[in-house]
C-alpha cells in the first residue's frame, strides 16, 4: 500500500490556530509568533504560560544527513499506557510534521486540559493512549476526522499548497514539558522516540523560563550547525493562553 501524504502546512500561527480548533481544542488557546529568543521587550509580548513551543528549520540536505546518523544509532521507543511520561506518536503520514507538532504541543503538558470531551482530538488520544507506536500511527492514519480537518487548513495561506507527494523543505520539531514529571522534551514523529532535554520545569517556570530558555538556546545553536549553510535560520510558534 501507497504511503499516506497531506499537503505541507504553511508555518503560520493562524493556520495552525483553526487547525487547532477544529481538532477540539479550546479556543482558550492559539499559536503566536516568536520573533526572537534573545530581544527581551519582543519576548516580553508573548502572552504567559507557554505551553508548547513548535520550531520549523529547513530541510537542507546536511541536516537530513546528520539527522538519519543521529537515527541509526537511536534506540526505538516502544511506550504505550497511561503511565508514559509523554505521548508520542510516530509519523508515518508524509509531509505532515506541522499536524504532529500540534498534535504533541496538544496532547502534554497543561495543554491536555483544554481538549475538549468528544472531539476529534479526545477520541484520537482516547484510542492511541494505550496502543504501542505502530498501533498510535495507524490510528492516526485511519481517522477521516483527522484528514478532512488537516487538508481544509492546508488550503490556506498566502502561498500556493504544493502536491501532497512533494518533499517540504522545511520540518517542524514540537517542546512541551511532561504532564507527569514536568520534564522538558523534544517531540518530533520522524525521529524514533521523545527526546528527554533533560530538564525539569517547577509550577511556575513554563517553555519561555529562564532555564528553558538555555536549553533551547543550545538546541538551537546544535541544529543550525548540523544544518550547514542555510537558505534561511528557523522560526518559532508557542501555544499560549489567550
Amino acid at each position: 500500500m501507497a504511503r499516506k501524504h497531506f499537503v505541507p502546512l504553511e508555518s503560520d500561527p493562524i493556520i495552525f490556530t483553526e487547525l487547532l480548533h477544529k481538532l477540539g481544542v479550546s479556543d482558550k488557546l492559539s499559536f503566536v509568533d516568536v520573533l526572537s529568543l534573545d530581544d527581551a521587550e519582543l519576548l516580553a509580548f508573548i502572552p504567559r504560560p507557554v505551553l508548547g513551543l513548535i520550531f520549523i528549520f529547513p530541510g537542507t540536505d546536511t541536516a537530513l544527513a546528520n539527522l538519519a546518523k543521529e537515527e541509526a544509532a537511536a534506540i526505538p521507543y516502544t511506550g504505550a499506557g497511561e503511565n508514559e511520561d509523554v505521548v508520542w506518536f510516530r509519523q508515518t503520514i508524509g509531509n505532515a510534521c506541522g499536524l504532529y507538532g500540534i498534535l504533541h504541543v496538544a496532547c502534554n503538558g497543561k495543554a491536555r486540559d483544554y481538549i475538549q470531551s468528544n472531539s476529534t482530538l479526545d477520541k484520537l488520544l482516547q484510542e492511541s493512549t494505550p496502543l504501542d507506536p505502530a498501533g498510535r500511527a495507524h490510528v492516526l492514519e485511519s481517522s477521516p476526522d483527522l484528514e478532512a480537518a488537516h487538508a481544509a487548513s492546508a488550503q490556506q495561506g498566502q502561498s500556493t499548497p504544493p502536491p501532497a507527494e512533494e518533499h517540504p523543505s522545511f520540518a517542524y520539531t514540537a517542546f512541551t514539558k511532561s504532564h507527569k514529571s514536568s520534564h522538558m522534551y523534544e517531540l518530533a514523529g520522524y525521529v524514533k522516540g521523545p527526546r528527554d532535554l533533560g530538564m525539569v520545569c517547577n509550577k511556575e517556570e513554563d517553555l519561555l523560563s529562564d532555564n528553558a530558555m538555555k536549553v533551547l538556546k543550545a538546541y538551537v545553536d546544535r541544529e543550525m550547525q548540523k544544518s550547514g549553510s542555510l537558505p534561511w535560520g528557523f522560526n518559532v510558534m508557542a501555544l499560549v493562553q489567550n
